[in-house]
């Protein structure tokens, strides 16, 4: 899974020359936006992930994870970034490429953490260390997936 999650990170530094692109029927936020705001989320994710202690994991469980997760995807527009994972009015092409470094080491840091390691999402419940990787590689690809569709209309 980490090699999946490295492989997203180094398509989404591929995107960040785009940053100023905007096609307002794909979606209201630049190109930028959506790599800054998948940048923020991974590491939000895995540094609550990485801090977590994993006896306090209680499995949980979600009809709408469970059908997300299966399918892989995440519908578009249906719901709305926290403010902690809003990027900044300004996006700075060094702001991403920092937060893409500091993924990449998150990624080897979750590599090493307990199975019952835990991410808590306001929908869908703690995610254990298992399942907030799949989190992550279905939320940082929904992001590109948009970024992708930006850039080709």
């Amino acid at each position: 899974m980490s090699e999946i999650l490295t492989e997203m990170l180094f398509k989404i530094e591929e995107h960040v020359s785009s940053k100023n692109k905007v096609n307002n029927k794909i979606s209201k936020a630049s190109v930028g936006w959506q790599l800054d705001h998948a940048s923020k989320v991974f590491n939000a994710v895995s540094e609550q992930t990485i801090n977590s202690n994993p006896e306090m994991y209680k499995p949980s469980f979600s009809v709408m994870r469970l059908v997300l997760f299966k399918l892989g995807f995440f519908p578009r527009g249906k719901a709305r970034a926290p403010k902690i994972v809003r990027p900044p009015e300004i996006i700075l092409e060094t702001d991403i490429f920092s937060q893409l470094q500091h993924a990449r080491t998150n990624i080897l840091k979750l590599e090493k953490v307990p199975a019952k390691s835990y991410f808590k999402h306001h929908m869908f419940g703690m995610l254990n260390k298992k399942q907030t990787l799949r989190f992550l590689e279905i939320h940082t690809n929904h992001h590109l997936k948009i970024i992708i569709d930006i850039i080709n209309a």
